[in-house]
């Protein structure tokens, strides 16, 4: 709590004198932090300390690498930086063109200064297998060939270009046979909304989200099997409105997964799953839901992806009136799709409905779709809107729960 008032202390305006400040602040988190559990505060820490973190703790950026010339078959020159080919699409970074793919075999020559790894057709590449006879070096592309030249003195590995699947990193290669330790790989973003009124009415609303996935190998191309992937989502709305002999009008939300993906092919995937929710605008108090199922990657591409997922669960619902609670054996059947567009600008959407085989009327579905729009390096602006609906809410209470918030977002490296 002291953290978080010297936060706001330091963001207040100038104009204040300190001691007015401090007071301030001291009432903004009191406000923000009102009956608001833990989860909601490990959200804003972490928030804060990725918004004021010095700048000498981020990472250095690399020497940028020498460039490289490419010369296509109509004689036209490029010069840039070539950072792999994929499924015949070789891409190229220049400053004066951007990132551009181009079919390889519209190449007549490439030399590069970075070290590549060269992968032929008909190599399935597995975790572990670092042993297998993959080239790799700088490359140079002529003559329909590729030419590997590992340096220190090791011969020259030539290869028909024709033979050729992918040209990887090499340090993007060797990364995708490391198993790093559990607390690396993640990548996801951060969000945080919030508004503050204070009249005749108080009101104080805050939204909060964290999505974090870590997929092994840690690599968005398909250039090698997908091994497992683990998922944590975290959400919380609160609001509350106060007035002098008014009763208060609270609004309280949160939702909370966890996933575990298996893979055993480039698509089909195992999972194990469990959420909780809460929901006080629908009379729920809490809901746990814990199962597993059977998953389909349709789409995997750096740009997009797509997944189709079923599961039988076991769900206990416990509602404010005790003798509406159930305990049910259901499905969920869900869809969720991600996409980044042009500029960076990131959707990400989701389907599921879940009904409940021993109850029929205890039915639900839950969609959701957000656009982050990118604004600073990698902080953003989110549009969000969720719609949760419950077939049987407790008595006076509305079947939708319908939420719709902007704010900051911060996207993890």
């Amino acid at each position: 709590m002291k953290v978080m008032t010297a936060i706001f202390s330091f963001i207040a305006p100038t104009s204040r004198t300190k001691a007015s400040s401090k007071r301030l602040s001291s009432r903004l988190v009191r406000r923000f932090f009102a009956g608001r559990g833990a989860g909601f505060a490990t959200t804003v820490v972490a928030f804060t300390f990725v918004l004021l973190a010095p700048a000498g703790l981020a990472a250095q950026k690399a020497a940028s690498p020498a460039p490289d010339t490419v010369t296509f078959e109509d004689g036209e020159k490029v010069i840039g930086n070539f950072e792999g080919l994929l499924a015949g699409a070789a891409k190229f970074k220049s400053d004066k063109l951007g990132e551009i793919t181009v079919d390889l075999s519209k190449i007549q020559e490439l030399h590069t200064s970075e070290r590549f790894a060269v992968v032929r057709k008909g190599v399935k590449l597995t975790k572990g297998e670092t042993d297998r006879d993959i080239p790799q070096g700088t490359i140079a592309i002529q003559d329909q060939t590729v030419q590997v030249d590992p340096g220190n003195g090791q011969a020259m590995q030539t290869v028909p270009l024709k033979e050729v699947s992918d040209i990887v990193p090499e340090k993007v290669f060797l990364a995708g046979f490391q198993s790093p330790g559990i607390l690396h790989g993640w990548k996801g973003a951060i969000s945080l909304d919030a508004a503050l009124v204070e009249a005749t009415q108080n009101s104080v609303s805050v939204s909060s989200s964290v999505n974090l996935v870590r997929a092994m190998p840690p690599t968005a191309d398909n250039w090698l099997p997908p091994s497992n992937r683990t998922l944590i989502a975290f959400s919380d709305s609160y609001g509350e409105v106060t007035q002098p002999n008014t009763p208060t009008v609270k609004t309280s939300i949160y939702h909370a997964a966890a996933e575990r993906d298996e893979y055993f092919g480039s698509a089909l995937f195992v999972f194990g799953s469990t959420a909780f929710d809460h929901n006080f605008s629908q009379g729920l108090d809490l809901q746990q839901l814990y199962g597993g199922g059977l998953g389909w990657s349709i789409i995997k591409q750096a740009k997009q992806t797509l997944d189709l997922k079923a599961s039988v669960d076991y769900e206990k619902q416990s509602f404010l009136v005790a003798s509406l609670s159930h305990n049910l054996i259901n499905s969920v059947f869900a869809e969720n799709y991600t996409r980044t567009f042009v500029h960076g600008i990131a959707l990400t959407q989701q389907l599921s409905a879940s009904p409940a085989w021993n109850q029929s009327n205890a039915y639900s579905a839950y969609a959701s779709a957000g656009l982050v729009f990118p604004v600073y390096k990698r902080f953003g602006f989110n549009v969000n809107a969720i719609d949760s609906f419950l077939n049987d809410p407790a008595p006076g209470f509305k079947k939708n729960s319908v939420q719709f918030t902007t704010g900051v977002t911060y996207t993890l490296p």
